[in-house]
């Protein structure tokens, strides 16, 4: 219990997520690379924080309002990550691993899919769960990040098909892998900048807007209206806090935020 206490909630959890970008269909040329460390919970904000910044998104305008729709499901993708971290071998000191790819988006986690199992059983429904992790994956269940042991990749086939995205899943010598195949677009680095800056740039613009309309707003009320966790808030405040563009007046409870340059 202790050992999953840490894992979960301390920042010193002894799991390492490393991140990267590259420029083609191998790992010859990155073109940002990552290390993230921390609690779990914050950890599965981070990677989706760091996928979505670094997919492809196209808009639609059939309807009233624009829509932005990524190229692989949101859902899917972060039910890859909380798997990944869920079902981790916590006695391998191998880091979990986000790959993003021209062609494709890897994540790995140390740890043996149990060997007398293929993910096929689990996805048609037909597998038994055997938590590597019970407490860890008792919590997540607890915290909503996950709906029923042993329905994960269920979940992320479904919603990969539902988008016409192809997705593997495949037992590797060292752990397990999931990976969701791209539409073949020719990035460049000037081109995965960009991304990553307008994504970043809308999130900051909402958060600059809330605040200036009641600078007294809460993290949580914060999460609600812009439609992310309240650790992806956090991450984003700290961001903006570090870079000058806001400032924290007073306590948590009872202060205000001020908008800066």
């Amino acid at each position: 219990m202790v050992n999953a206490g840490r894992a979960l909630f301390c920042e010193d959890s002894g799991v390492e997520v490393q991140a990267a970008v590259f420029a083609g269909k191998d790992k010859m040329t990155f073109l940002d690379i990552q290390s993230f460390k921390g609690p779990l919970f914050s950890l599965i904000e981070r990677c989706e924080v760091y996928v979505n910044e670094h997919i492809n998104w196209r808009a639609d305008l059939s309807g009233s309002t624009r829509v932005e729709i990524p190229e692989i499901p949101v859902r899917a993708m972060k039910e890859a990550v909380i798997n990944s971290l869920c079902h981790r071998d916590f006695n391998n000191p191998k880091s979990n691993e986000i790959a993003i790819y021209r062609d494709r988006i890897e994540i790995y986690n140390p740890g043996q899919f149990p060997f007398d199992h293929d993910p096929d059983e689990f996805i048609a429904g037909r597998g038994k769960s055997y938590p590597r992790n019970p407490l860890i994956a008792e919590a997540f269940y607890l915290a909503k990040d996950i709906e029923r042991w042993g329905s994960g990749l269920r979940r992320i086939k479904e919603e990969c098909d539902a988008a016409g995205v192809k997705v593997a899943f495949e037992k590797v010598s060292t752990g397990f892998q999931v990976t969701f195949y791209r539409s073949e677009v020719e990035p460049t680095p000037q081109k995965v900048e960009k991304t990553t800056q307008k994504t970043t740039q809308k999130t900051t613009q909402k958060i600059v807007e809330e605040i200036k309309k009641n600078p007294t707003v809460t993290r949580k009320e914060l999460a609600g209206i812009i439609g992310l966790t309240g650790e992806g808030v956090k991450y984003h405040l700290a961001k903006m806090q570090k870079k000058g563009l806001l400032r924290r007046v007073g306590p948590d409870k009872g202060g205000h935020w001020e908008v800066g340059g």
